[in-house]
């Protein structure tokens, strides 16, 4: 017997010819065949680093989903979707945001995208959007400072002047620390990183537009009424038919003013001229002293050289004595023209001379009456 017939006899009569067959790997989902043929495709045309405007078509507190322009929607990073619960007031399904493609594919088969610019300079945008459309933002109010109540939007900083808090904050802003309210914006600059808001306009549902049209109506040189809201040592902070005004400390009074608060106090209802109108900021500068006649006007006139005057000191400078003539009217007498002998004391009433007028530098210098003149006169 040959050793094929051998082995033909050693075989079972019913055995059958083994096939090969080839393994089908399982799917891990559901998806069907051609449907992930498409979507493979149109991942593939992604590239990481890319950016483009993307489309929400889902988004909570878990996840945020794109469309990309692909088969596959894209998913949001796992660690900025951590943090999109503080951006969910602000984005809604069919909002379209800049995202970048940091994973072509990821293990589960869907691009995976950044939404970093958007964190960086979108919240800028609806700053502006918000205030574009008169609409409220919510913050969080920190420290109370110089210029006002501190906030934070988003990561940006902000403040709210003091003057745009209602009565119930005005007095005691120091009671919005750590509290989260609605504003309305009224500065936003990215460049210059600035975010003025309103707490005031938001309560009153005062309206930019509206306020315009009553900044519009108010001229320069008008005589007003005015509510005082503040005072600070740098002038007093007013409203004029709803129209925020400051009196700086210069235009308080003629005279030199070293307590602001003897001259006005909040709830004090006080004249005031307009002397200039800030249209960018809808802000008025006023006036209380050029409402009274300035007693520079007619200086040279009133006091010529060599004319004796009588006066007080004041003020006692390291250059000199100060010696007020009349209200907003000072002399110096300089430490030049003094032999060191005299005994000059604040509050004291002396006669002197006068030596010399400015009237475009509103200064006037004085000298003591002597028995000769010094060397140093003119």
């Amino acid at each position: 017997m040959s050793k094929k017939q051998e082995k033909s006899a050693k075989k079972p009569a019913n055995s059958k010819p083994s096939v090969k067959k080839s393994a089908t790997p399982k799917s891990s989902s559901n998806v069907h065949p051609m449907e992930a043929l498409l979507a493979k495709q149109a991942i593939g045309s992604l590239r990481r680093g890319q950016e483009m405007d993307a489309k929400i078509i889902g988004i909570s507190k878990k996840e945020a989903l794109f469309d990309v322009g692909a088969k596959a929607n894209a998913v949001l990073g796992d660690r900025e979707t951590r943090e999109i619960s503080t951006y969910l007031p602000y984005l809604k399904i069919g909002d379209t945001v800049r995202v970048r493609i940091i994973s072509e594919e990821s293990r589960e088969g869907f691009p995976v995208v950044s939404m970093s610019n958007f964190f960086e300079r979108g919240k800028w945008s609806i700053l502006k959007e918000k205030k574009d459309k008169e609409e409220e933002v919510e913050v969080v109010c920190g420290e109370y400072g110089k210029g006002g109540v501190f906030i934070d939007f988003m990561g940006i900083r902000g403040v709210i002047p003091k003057i745009q808090l209602t009565d119930q904050f005005l007095n005691n802003p120091e009671r919005l620390s750590g509290q989260k309210i609605k504003v309305r914006v009224l500065e936003v600059d990215q460049v210059k990183n600035r975010l003025v808001v309103s707490q005031k306009a938001s309560v009153l549902k005062i309206s930019q537009k509206e306020l315009k049209k009553q900044f519009d109506k108010i001229k320069v040189g008008d005589k007003k009424k005015a509510k005082v809201l503040g005072v600070s040592e740098f002038g007093v902070f007013c409203e004029v038919e709803g129209v925020e005004g400051l009196i700086h400390i210069s235009e308080i009074s003629w005279e030199k003013v070293s307590d602001i608060s003897s001259f006005a106090q909040p709830g004090d209802e006080i004249e005031v001229m307009v002397v200039e109108k800030n249209k960018q900021d809808l802000k008025l500068n006023l006036s209380i002293k050029r409402l009274s006649f300035d007693p520079w006007k007619e200086i040279e006139k009133k006091y010529p050289k060599d004319k004796e005057v009588s006066g007080e000191v004041v003020r006692h400078e390291r250059y000199g004595y100060f010696v007020r003539l009349e209200p907003g009217v000072e002399g110096l007498i300089h430490a030049s023209k003094l032999t060191g002998e005299e005994k000059l004391e604040v509050g004291q009433n002396i006669k002197a001379f006068i030596e010399r007028v400015s009237k475009p530098a509103r200064r006037l210098s004085l000298v003591l009456p002597q028995k000769a003149k010094p060397v140093t006169y003119r």
